[in-house]
């Protein structure tokens, strides 16, 4: 019964995650964050020192914010994520793994083969490299909801764990990393500080050790 909430927040935590990742912050995506009081209700995990100066940041930015300010959080998400000139805080796997530091190298193939593997797709409005954070934790929600659907589907717990161990772990909290340490905005720094902690419980929880790559970034 615990395992089951546990991934129950985890996957809010995960679905959350995707949808702020993934493209440039609107106005209305961030009014809607703080009429939820995304600061207060998000869960506090391990109670960790990263969970806990990533709410009260949230917290502060939800207290402060007008929308007089959407440009300046847009600009944070562009100069970590996005660019003009080159991300702070690149997103995509194969720039951390490869030694080229492009975008759909040999890593992004071998994800593909991956998700071909176990059945897993994607319906995307435009196109995007596969290897984007974003997209990892959209996999990640699938694959919890079906865990929790099914406690049973052993199939939808390997595939996690693979995606872990091989795909995601290895780079993301390189990324993470450099996003905490170039965000401007207490949006992005706290949004990052919840991912990593994020990232860390869930590997705890399902006993996941990262395979240990070299990173070229």
């Amino acid at each position: 019964m615990q395992a089951q909430q546990n991934y129950q927040e985890l996957q809010a935590i995960s679905r959350v995650l995707h949808n702020i990742f993934l493209d440039y912050p609107s106005e209305q995506s961030i009014q809607e964050l703080v009429n939820d009081h995304i600061g207060e209700i998000w869960p506090e995990l391990t109670q960790s020192t990263q969970n806990q100066q990533g709410r009260a940041l949230i917290q502060q930015f939800s207290e402060q914010w007008n929308p007089n300010l959407i440009n300046e959080v847009k600009l944070d998400y562009g100069q970590l994520f996005f660019g003009p000139g080159t991300p702070k805080a690149m997103p995509w796997g194969s720039v951390y793994l490869g030694e080229q530091n492009i975008i759909n190298d040999e890593s992004t193939v071998e994800l593909k083969r991956f998700y071909q593997q176990f059945g897993i797709s994607f319906d995307l409005k435009y196109n995007q490299p596969l290897d984007h954070l974003a997209l990892f934790y959209a996999v990640i929600d699938q694959l919890l909801t079906q865990m929790i659907a099914e406690p049973d589907n052993n199939v939808a717990k390997e595939a996690l764990i693979i995606l872990l161990q091989q795909h995601m772990l290895p780079w993301s909290g390189r990324c993470l990393e450099l996003a905490i340490e170039h965000a401007e905005t207490d949006f992005y720094k706290g949004i990052t500080l919840l991912a990593n902690d994020f990232q860390t419980v869930l590997a705890d929880t399902l006993n996941v050790i990262p395979m240990p790559k070299r990173l070229f970034k």
